[in-house]
């Protein structure tokens, strides 16, 4: 099964466990004053998270359909499994990331690997914390 465009799945061991990024974004305050941030409240950055701002990464986790169905160039991308993710009630919105894919990536349950440029997103609180540009699906992973 392709799990995107020109993208056979591959299965590959992953050696960067434990991630050495999602450990530094979930390193964030909120600034619950700003109204326009709802209940969490405008983020405020470690210096940790701060310096991936703008830095390709490369990061393990699990996708999560947005709009478009199961094959989609914009989604959401979580450091938990689906069933305790963000959207389910259990983590917060730094365990989850925005994702804007170079090419459609299909939907699997199986943890996958992406690599994109990590932006920081304090400005605009229609969008996620994170969001990652330009992603490509690197395959599936067995952790």
């Amino acid at each position: 099964m392709a799990l995107a465009t020109g993208v056979a799945a591959q299965k590959k061991s992953y050696s960067g466990l434990p991630s050495d990024v999602w450990p530094k974004l979930y390193q964030v305050d909120y600034d619950k004053a700003d109204k326009a941030w709802l209940d969490f409240g405008k983020p405020i950055f470690s210096k940790e998270a701060q310096a991936l701002n703008g830095k390709t990464v490369t990061v393990p986790g699990f996708l999560v359909p947005f709009e478009g169905g199961l094959k989609s160039s914009h989604f959401m991308f979580t450091s938990l499994p689906l069933n305790a993710c963000f959207f389910c009630g259990v983590g917060g919105p730094e365990t989850v990331i925005e994702v804007f894919s170079s090419s459609p990536v299909r939907y699997t349950d199986k943890p996958v690997e992406l690599k994109g440029r990590l932006m920081l997103n304090n400005r605009n609180p229609n969008q996620m914390v994170y969001i990652l540009e330009s992603a490509e699906l690197l395959g599936e992973i067995d952790f």
